[in-house]
């Protein structure tokens, strides 16, 4: 059972910037738990709403679901109280029914719901989905609106109606039409996150559609930076988001982009940048070039002066 309401719980991750820790590998690719532990503590130190363990950037569709038990479970141990733990769950309904009453199991507070393995869905598909998900724990769930996921404003608001764990929608698609409709329509009784990739390109528009919140990925190597920046956002400061854009975030996207699935891997290597590497991706994803590393490193050291 989570230590917050499910109120609670979307006042606490709708007023702060959320934390979306990359997963530690060994040199073989094994999940290396003791620096994983020690990342944890350290982006703690900083004000995060809420920690998504398992997540995207932690290579969720790379890990086993034993590891991402094992994985959640050192989340829940080393972060403080009162920082919630978000845990992931996808793959086909049943397996992700499972993975979600394991999230409640290690002492999660809740679950974000990834889109399903492989197949395209209807919106009677995606909506029995996610409430096989619901009904399979006590925890919020937040639904994770990407790819094969697509779910309508119309299907959201039923589930919001039926499922009274339906705590949130993330939007991995850009899609400013549904979330006009879905805030219209539901207000402030979801919680709206920010989800495509570097969310911090988005960050301003969005908040005018209700989104107070967002996934940063760059929390994990230049955490003061990504606070800076959410405060900036939440300030409604445009001179600052766009000169912190034109400055940092926009070029870390040039190299981001020169390669499919490096939207993760970037992030592994600001951490070897900056010092606390994370140990390399796994398969399918590639590691940035020495090349690229240099470039992202340089960019950091220029961010900092």
């Amino acid at each position: 059972m989570s230590r917050f309401t499910h109120d609670q719980l979307k006042s606490v991750l709708g007023a702060g910037l959320l934390s979306f820790p990359v997963t530690h590998m060994t040199a073989d690719l094994a999940f290396d738990e003791g620096p994983y532990r020690e990342h944890i503590a350290r982006l703690a130190g900083h004000p995060a709403a809420g920690l998504f363990a398992a997540g995207g950037t932690g290579e969720f569709f790379s890990l086993t679901p034993a590891e991402v038990g094992r994985v959640v479970r050192a989340a829940v141990a080393e972060a403080p109280d009162g920082l919630p733990i978000i845990a992931p769950a996808g793959y086909g309904t049943a397996l992700a029914a499972e993975m979600a009453r394991d999230a409640e199991a290690a002492g999660a507070d809740a679950v974000l719901l990834l889109p399903p393995y492989l197949t395209e869905a209807g919106q009677e598909g995606l909506a029995a989905h996610v409430r096989a998900v619901c009904a399979a724990t006590s925890l919020g769930v937040i639904v994770y609106h990407r790819a094969n996921a697509a779910y309508s404003a119309e299907t959201v608001a039923r589930l919001a109606r039926d499922c009274p764990n339906l705590i949130g929608f993330k939007d991995g698609v850009g899609d400013i039409e549904l979330m006009s409709r879905l805030y219209a329509t539901l207000g402030d009784s979801l919680l709206y996150v920010g989800g495509l990739p570097t969310a911090e390109t988005y960050a301003l528009p969005y908040l005018e559609l209700g989104v107070t919140t967002y996934s940063s990925a760059m929390f994990n190597f230049v955490p003061e930076f990504a606070c800076a920046f959410y405060e900036d956002v939440r300030a409604q400061d445009r001179a600052a988001v766009y000169r912190r854009l034109a400055d940092f975030v926009l070029p870390y996207l040039d190299i981001r982009d020169r390669c499919a699935g490096y939207a993760v891997s970037i992030v592994k290597a600001g951490l070897a940048a900056t010092g606390r590497p994370a140990g390399p991706v796994r398969p399918p994803l590639t590691d940035l070039t020495g090349a690229e590393l240099a470039d992202l490193t340089a960019l950091i050291e220029k961010a900092a002066r």
